[in-house]
């Protein structure tokens, strides 16, 4: 005699994926039923609980899973092309999500700590480019953002474009910086007179310019050292 597929729904309330994330968070749950959220539906013969357990099975937990091509998703009974490209970019996801702490945790605290950040990302650059570092109350790097590339000039390097970054990340200071692909982080007057700039707004807009670093090659200068913002 073949027994009768345990449907999600056939749970008690209280044992149910959906409803114990809702009322006790998603920390609480297996990787199971993690899972089986995400399917969302089993097959005629398994519930979703019961498919997940069997995906996760199939690739020994998460380990082999975060991996998985759709083809080999796929050869599983009940995950078709739809779960299985859902699945993935989970996984994408979590592997995206996982690379962003390196950066959201920098604390910035002297010209020193810009430069290593972004040294040997900018020093071979061919082209200038301009980037800002939004800071939270801490000095924690919340976002970097490459606002211009080519030649930095007064007009192209508006203050709006800054600092509209800056309110929508609700950002409490930031640090401008830019190389100089000749090696040589000299500030031009062009420089000084687009950090005076965007100085003079932040001062406006409540967001502390804390810094304008012009990169070179192993070689910065800080143009608040020079005394280019008070």
């Amino acid at each position: 005699m073949t027994l009768p597929t345990l449907l999600i729904r056939d749970l008690p309330t209280h044992q149910r994926p959906r409803e114990r994330m809702l009322k006790e968070g998603a920390n609480v749950l297996t990787n199971q039923e993690l899972l089986a959220i995400l399917l969302r539906n089993g097959t005629k013969k398994e519930s979703a609980l019961q498919l997940a357990g069997k995906i996760l099975d199939s690739f020994d937990g998460l380990t082999l899973l975060r991996t998985a091509t759709i083809e080999e998703l796929c050869h599983i009974n009940g995950i078709g092309a739809a779960k299985a490209v859902e699945i993935q970019a989970v996984m994408e996801l979590g592997r995206r999500i996982h690379a962003v702490p390196t950066e959201e945790k920098y604390v910035i605290r002297s010209p020193e700590d810009v430069s290593n950040f972004v040294m040997e990302d900018m020093r071979f650059l061919t082209q200038e480019h301009f980037i800002a570092l939004y800071l939270n109350t801490k000095n924690r790097v919340i976002h970097r953002h490459t606002l211009f590339i080519g030649s930095l000039n007064a007009s192209i390097v508006h203050p709006r474009e800054v600092f509209k970054e800056a309110l929508r990340r609700s950002a409490a200071s930031i640090i401008c910086l830019h190389n100089h692909p000749s090696g040589d982080p000299t500030p031009s007057l062009e420089d000084i007179e687009v950090t005076k700039r965007l100085n003079e707004a932040g001062k406006v807009l409540g967001v502390e310019l804390l810094d304008h670093v012009i990169i070179g090659d192993r070689k910065f200068i800080s143009l608040k050292e020079q005394g280019h913002i008070i």
